[in-house]
């Protein structure tokens, strides 16, 4: 079974390899044959990695990164039909992400041992999130951004780890006074209010997050995690419920008080209302996916590149265009596998700490591609983040191999 992995990994290596040959056959951009030397090192990287992954010192799952490497292929191919000169510096993130994910393993039980100290882990959390807040750039509409010199880089992609990760450690501790103790408010329980009082501040942030940073996916990717992850660790629907109360009267606070708030929620309502302005954006996303119907138009003969910024968070559009409904549900599916591999880690684990980890970093690559999805077919009102491993970016490539070794250390059984 193991072997087979690689076998897998090849099918990967076959789609990056072909589309990649595609392009240049047709001279699409100019014929630049610069790009493959840097495949095969991704490749080549790939299999190392994989076969380092198969002996089984560090993790006991094979299956994970040859799904990654799908997504990552689909996404070099992508960048290399929507926007070239992005093709080698993705290629260069994703070597870069599999040397972080091999690191990331050799020194797993030291982050283990960073679970003893959660509340230094809530306050990188916060420190983490309001670095953007404080000192960001307002790049594509949203304020999340540090620039550093050449580097554009996303704290909130790498406060989502530490946001796992405290979640983890904090919920665990406190499980039974958060499931049992407290008083009855109406229908709901509730815990004393010094043990509830870092989940609302999480959810505080993420409203934060979206008034100030202009940034409501990676708000509700956030504040969803810390929903989904509180109710795994406690089984209590009241919390579920509070949060849903909490974001429901920020938002409707926020609709009132803020232009760029009303704005997105109205283009969502009704995009039609201004297609050539506002909701340019989402009216080229839907022509984009009818233009592609069932089998798409092929690669290379749509025209995905009326959409602004189709590179990063309206890349699946171009993917619903040029290889139609069938290539969508592949990613789809491809997701939907990631989550039940990283689930069946969670459930296989025999610490509770260990499992909220593994279901909270599962839980948080689900949630993104969804949000995203769900942005672009207008299911919800548009995000800004990437969808994981396709979409460009070297801060979301990083964080998410961060992410993987963390998940692929949980399935090492001890």
């Amino acid at each position: 079974m193991r072997n087979k992995s690689l076998i897998l990994l090849g099918a990967d290596a076959g789609i990056l390899l072909c589309g990649l040959a595609i392009l240049l056959l047709r001279q699409y951009p100019a014929a630049d044959y610069s790009v493959l030397p840097w495949a095969l090192g991704a490749i080549g990287a790939a299999f190392g990695v994989q076969c380092f992954l198969i002996k089984g010192k560090y993790t006991d799952d094979v299956w994970l990164l040859p799904i990654v490497m799908f997504f990552a292929s689909i996404g070099v191919v992508m960048l290399g039909r929507l926007k070239p000169v992005l093709c080698i510096p993705q290629l260069r993130w994703l070597i870069i992400g599999l040397v972080v994910l091999l690191a990331v393993l050799q020194f797993s039980r030291k982050i283990r041992e960073l679970m003893q100290y959660q509340y230094i882990l809530g306050i990188l959390t916060l420190l983490v999130l309001c670095l953007s807040l404080l000192f960001g750039t307002e790049i594509g509409g949203s304020k999340n951004w540090l620039v550093l010199g050449p580097f554009q880089v996303q704290p909130s992609e790498f406060g989502r780890i530490l946001l796992v990760l405290f979640l983890a450690a904090y919920l665990s501790d406190h499980k039974d006074i958060l499931r049992e103790s407290g008083r009855r408010f109406f229908l709901l329980r509730l815990p004393p209010l010094r043990f509830i009082a870092p989940l609302l501040c999480i959810w505080g942030m993420a409203i934060l997050m979206f008034v100030v940073q202009r940034d409501l996916g990676s708000a509700l990717l956030f504040f969803c995690l810390a929903v989904f992850m509180t109710y795994m660790a406690t089984g209590s629907k009241s919390y579920v419920f509070i949060a849903l109360a909490f974001f429901c009267l920020g938002a409707f606070i926020s609709y009132q008080l803020f232009g760029h708030v009303r704005v997105r929620f109205d283009i969502w309502l009704d995009p039609w209302a201004d297609p050539a302005g506002q909701a340019y954006q989402v009216v080229q996303s839907l022509f984009a996916f009818a233009a592609g119907g069932t089998w798409g138009t092929g690669l290379a003969h749509g025209h995905p590149g009326l959409i602004p910024e189709v590179h990063t968070d309206f890349i699946f559009s171009a993917i619903g265009e040029e290889l139609g409904l069938i290539g969508c549900t592949a990613i789809m599916l491809a997701y939907t596998l990631f989550f039940y591999r990283g689930i069946s880690i969670a459930l296989a684990c025999r610490r509770e700490l260990y499992m909220l980890i593994a279901a909270g970093i599962s839980v948080s690559f689900y949630l993104q591609a969804f949000i995203i999805i769900a942005g672009v077919t207008k299911f919800l009102p548009l995000t800004g983040i990437t969808l994981p491993f396709i979409s460009y970016g070297g801060s979301s490539m990083v964080s998410g191999f961060i992410m993987l070794g963390i998940l692929l250390s949980m399935a090492k059984k001890e």
